[in-house]
């Protein structure tokens, strides 16, 4: 184990984001620590009134081909790389005039941030750092001489470092901030590979790289026995990611697993249009609703099912007002998400000090293109979101009976929700409000009666005299194999069905519909969730 402690004599700084820069380049000059610097960090050290060595000194090169060729010279990674306890290496140090540099400070090219403004493509390309990476690496692969930094949040932790060791970094941290450094560099270029793929359209590309950066470190995963962490990818999408959290205690894994099933689900209703809630509990929508104002989508929503809703997670498509809060508040939630509040709802869930209130400051755009993920045992799937939107898919009536322009609207809302539930998906709906929900059965005939059955129940938390599926609709998130789940619906008293159809029975599961004076429309288009 080589000597622990390294002394810092020279540091080369050269950070496009320049948050703290000068005091930390005050506080290393105080030490006696020397800089050497590039373009903009240069100049906006010197304006401080501190020494700084320009690399163009260093090198005897001018930066050129407008920057793109700066630090890329034996004299910056010889004074890198340079193993000091090595004989050989001191020795080309000496012939070759290479100084060691013991601090290596670089943040990188904004890219990420470039595309997430929707920046041309020749915009794009040149915020590909190339200089800094390959300073990053050198310095982190030989971290038992240089310590690295590649984040301003890492600026304190070096200097008490220095200021403890006096002038001296130890293994341990540049162990830290060399492990950093090669994160930060890997998810930076999984960001331009990926940003390479969409722009040629290549869906499947040979290597297919991930990166995210930290949120936050989680108390444990789905269960107390799993560690867990929170990532951000680059892909700027409104929801529980960029949300803001005005109040609460710390989100779990599952309250963010949750949180962001409930408001990609509520973002398939426009604000514009409608008032809309979902709540969910274990990643299922257990109620979701329309109404003239979110008091009433909530209130709707929470008659589906009650039970399952308390502990659950409320999404709502428009502002939170006052009104709602009240209502919400009144029972056990996890989690409210919208795009915005209003102060007086505010203070009415600062009454519930554990109730985290998530603010987005918008909807998802359903109809966005992205990508998911799913881990298996030695890999990963991927595939494009589900972005099929219910609004734009041509509806078949494949029955007899023509389905009421009340049930089309219904027929729409309970596919639209039914693309948030896990296969096999059963939704029942009526006046634009689920009634019942099935979910991840193994069987379709069992989703039914499982939703008929929530349905029954439903009708006896509300005082109904019969079961809220009497006069429903009823949405498949896939075809009927047979004709016994469509029964099974009829049985309970639905009277529209909408499903993909495509299944080699659809000829028997039509004339059943017809038989029990059903309306059905076919969508051709399917929506598993598993």
């Amino acid at each position: 184990m080589p000597n622990e402690l390294r002394r810092v004599e020279r540091a080369l700084l050269s950070v496009s984001d320049k948050t703290g820069l000068i005091e930390f380049a005050r506080a290393l000059t105080r030490m006696g620590i020397a800089l050497v610097s590039t373009g903009g960090t240069a100049k906006a050290i010197a304006e401080a009134g501190l020494a700084v060595t320009d690399v163009s000194d260093l090198t005897g090169f001018p930066e050129m081909m407008d920057g793109r060729v700066k630090t890329l010279h034996p004299k910056v990674h010889g004074g890198l790389l340079a193993i000091r306890s090595h004989p050989e290496h001191q020795a080309s140090m000496l012939g070759h005039g290479i100084a060691p540099i013991d601090l290596l400070v670089v943040n990188l090219y904004p890219f990420e941030a470039t595309v997430a403004a929707g920046k041309p493509y020749d915009d794009c390309i040149e915020n590909i750092d190339i200089g800094g990476p390959a300073m990053i690496r050198a310095a982190a692969k030989n971290h038992n001489d240089v310590a690295v930094v590649v984040e301003a949040s890492d600026y304190a932790a070096v200097l008490a470092d220095l200021e403890t060791h006096k002038g001296a970094t130890t293994l341990t941290l540049r162990r830290k901030l060399a492990q950093k450094a090669y994160s930060r560099t890997a998810a930076y270029d999984a960001a331009i590979s990926n940003w390479f793929a969409g722009e040629l359209g290549d869906t499947s590309p040979a290597f297919r790289a991930l990166g995210g950066s930290l949120a936050e470190t989680m108390r444990y995963g789905e269960n107390p026995h799993q560690w867990a962490a929170f990532y951000r990818t680059p892909e700027q999408r409104p929801g529980v990611s960029t949300a803001r959290q005005v109040q609460g205690k710390q989100l779990s894994y599952n309250n963010i697993n949750d949180t962001d099933a409930a408001f990609e689900c509520v973002a398939e209703f426009d604000p514009a249009r409608t008032a809309a809630c979902v709540i969910v509990k274990h990643a299922n929508p257990c109620g979701a609703a329309e109404g003239g104002s979110l008091l009433e989508a909530y209130e709707r929503a929470l008659a589906c099912d009650p039970v399952s809703a308390f502990g659950g997670i409320v999404a709502l498509n428009r502002k939170l007002d006052a009104e709602a809060a009240k209502k919400i508040v009144e029972i056990f939630t996890e989690v409210i998400i919208a795009p915005d509040a209003d102060e007086e709802a505010i203070a009415l869930v600062a009454a519930k000090k554990n109730l985290r209130l998530l603010l987005t400051g918008g909807l998802p755009d359903v109809r966005k293109a992205g990508l998911s993920l799913r881990t298996v045992a030695g890999g990963f799937l991927a595939q494009a979101r589900d972005n099929a939107v219910v609004d734009d898919m041509e509806l078949k009536v494949v029955t007899k009976r023509q389905p009421s322009e009340a049930e089309l609207a219904d027929l729409r809302f309970a596919f639209r929700v039914a693309k948030h539930v896990k296969s096999n998906a059963i939704v029942y709906a009526r006046n634009l409000a689920t009634v019942g929900v099935g979910a991840g059965q193994m069987s379709r005939v069992d989703s039914s009666r499982i939703a008929a059955w929530k349905a029954g129940e439903a009708a006896r938390a509300a005082g109904a005299p019969e079961s809220l599926a009497k006069g429903a609709v009823v949405a498949s998130d896939a075809f009927f194999p047979f004709a016994d789940g469509l029964l099974a619906a009829a049985e309970a008293g639905a009277t529209a069905v909408i499903q993909p159809g495509g299944s080699m029975r659809d000829d028997e599961v039509i004339k059943a519909a017809d038989e029990a004076g059903l309306a059905m429309v076919f969508t051709g288009h399917r929506h598993f969730r598993h």
